[in-house]
C-alpha cells in the first residue's frame, strides 16, 4: 500500500457498468511528512474519504479485494482514511491538523 492525498474527485457520464456508483478519487502519493513524490492518479473509493483527507491505497489485485470493488476494473483502491501516521515515536500526520 502507498500513501496519498485526496485532491478531487473524477467523473464521466459514460463508463464500465460496474463502476456505476463508485467515487473515483484523484490522488497524490506522498511520503510520510506529505511531500508529493509521484503523478496524480485516479483511484476507486471504498471508504468514503474526501478532499484533503490522507488515504492508503492499494494497489494491482489488492485493489479488487473489498467487497465493493470486486470485480470492477481498477488497479487502485483508496481502502484506509488515516487519522494518524508516526514514524520513529514521532507523529507526521493527524488528520484535522493540516
Amino acid at each position: 500500500m502507498r500513501i496519498a492525498r485526496v485532491l478531487g474527485t473524477a467523473t464521466g457520464p459514460v463508463k464500465d457498468p460496474p463502476l456505476t456508483g463508485h467515487t473515483l478519487l484523484v490522488v497524490e502519493p506522498v511520503d510520510a511528512t506529505g511531500i508529493a513524490v509521484g503523478p496524480h492518479e485516479v483511484v476507486t473509493d471504498t471508504v468514503g474519504a474526501g478532499v484533503g483527507d490522507w488515504v492508503l491505497v492499494a494497489g494491482g489485485s489488492g485493489a479488487r479485494q473489498p467487497e465493493r470493488t470486486r470485480g470492477i476494473a481498477t488497479d487502485a483502491s483508496a481502502v484506509v482514511i488515516l487519522e494518524e501516521l508516526k514514524l520513529g515515536g514521532t507523529t507526521t500526520y493527524r488528520s484535522g491538523d493540516r
